[in-house]
């Protein structure tokens, strides 16, 4: 009888391995593998022509940010999204339009897996972060964008949404 629970339990042990490491399949759950995430090149993104819906409610007057000049000597911006308590806390950022950009992510969740995905009107992807636990932050170059409203969505949680306003 022991020995049989034991093999249960085995077998049990087995296929949920199985099942979170089967290839091809998006996880349900939290966490996500990182995936490859090349920025996509950005120069022939269309921009909407009205603002995405964020579903995602401010949490302060913080929660806004603009982009900044970063100073290098390729010239261009710097847009800062940070991420903390597994949402946007820049939900709204607007950066200058027909300018190279720098995407700094700041993941404050210690621990807890986030992305950024900066989409399109079409829903393609105009720039992503990898998929890294924080506390922790990534920097990725694109653009130049077009002026207009461009959504972007953590990947492992996909209710933490905000705008990127080009301008």
């Amino acid at each position: 009888m022991r020995l049989l629970r034991l093999a249960s339990l085995a077998a049990l042990g087995l296929i949920l391995v199985a099942a979170c490491s089967s290839s091809g399949s998006t996880p349900n759950w939290t966490y996500a593998p990182a995936a490859s995430a090349t920025p996509v090149a950005s120069g022939s993104a269309a921009a909407s022509g009205s603002p995405a819906a964020s579903g995602a409610s401010s949490a302060s007057p913080a929660a806004s940010a603009s982009a900044a000049a970063s100073g290098g000597a390729g010239g261009g911006a710097t847009v800062e999204i940070v991420a903390s308590g597994i949402q946007f806390t820049t939900t709204d950022v607007t950066a200058p339009a027909g300018q190279k950009l720098t995407l700094t992510f700041k993941n404050e969740d210690a621990g807890v897996p986030h992305d950024v995905d900066v989409k399109d009107a079409n829903g393609g992807d105009v720039v992503k972060t990898d998929v890294f636990n924080g506390v922790d932050q990534k920097s990725v170059e694109f653009g130049p964008l077009q002026a207009g409203s461009y959504p972007f969505v953590c990947n492992v949680h996909p209710n933490m949404k905000g705008t990127l306003t080009v301008q």
